[in-house]
């Protein structure tokens, strides 16, 4: 499985299907446009910055809405959850997506603004890899998102919604979620990485990606 970090909540993960998740225009945040090729995408909320499916090419198929999924041999779960701390009252709900292919199991909470309770936790189970805002302003800040890792317990977490140099959005930067693990469990991968089920570390690793 390869996965492909393109800023913000953007990512690529290629296996049987090439998905598309939470694409963004570049432009209207301050970044570069991606060059994204998807058949199947992934839209976690209605937000400008994660539903920017026009730049994408292909014959693809796009999911927006919670509920279970198969297409080809990619199971696909989407699980309620919310942008903020009141139930959705303030920036409204979002759609988590549990992708399982190859024997691994990838959460991306998109906008989550909120630590997850024992039920999302409960319906969520298992993971191997979980992509997680830490940004805070719009979602969980760095100590949230380190608490929904204890709660989750993934193999790999992977960084997303921070500030990178251009951004345009009042974000905070990725080093206080970093303090907040052993040196020696964060992991500098560049923009993409390769990797089997069976080359997943055995303890909590962060995984960092760049542009």
């Amino acid at each position: 499985m390869i996965i492909r970090w393109h800023g913000h909540s953007c990512f690529e993960i290629f296996n049987s299907l090439r998905i598309v998740i939470d694409p963004h225009d570049g432009r209207s945040i301050g970044l570069k446009t991606p060059h994204l090729k998807a058949d199947l995408v992934l839209v976690t909320h209605e937000h400008f910055d994660h539903n920017a499916t026009r730049i994408v090419k292909g014959d693809f198929k796009i999911i927006r809405d919670a509920g279970k999924y198969r297409i080809g041999d990619v199971e696909i779960e989407g699980i309620e959850g919310y942008h903020d701390k009141e139930n959705g009252a303030r920036r409204g709900k979002i759609t988590m997506y549990k992708v399982k292919n190859e024997g691994i199991s990838i959460l991306h909470v998109g906008d989550l603004g909120h630590i997850l309770n024992e039920e999302q936790a409960d319906k969520i189970g298992k993971i191997d890899i979980l992509m997680t805002p830490v940004g805070g302003t719009y979602t969980v800040d760095a100590k949230e998102a380190y608490e929904n890792v204890n709660i989750l317990k993934p193999k790999v977490v992977i960084p997303m919604h921070y500030y990178v140099p251009g951004l345009s959005l009042a974000l905070a930067k990725v080093d206080e979620f970093l303090s907040l693990f052993p040196r020696e469990n964060v992991q500098y991968v560049g923009n993409s990485i390769d990797f089997t089920r069976g080359e997943l570390p055995k303890e909590t690793t962060v995984w960092v990606f760049s542009l």
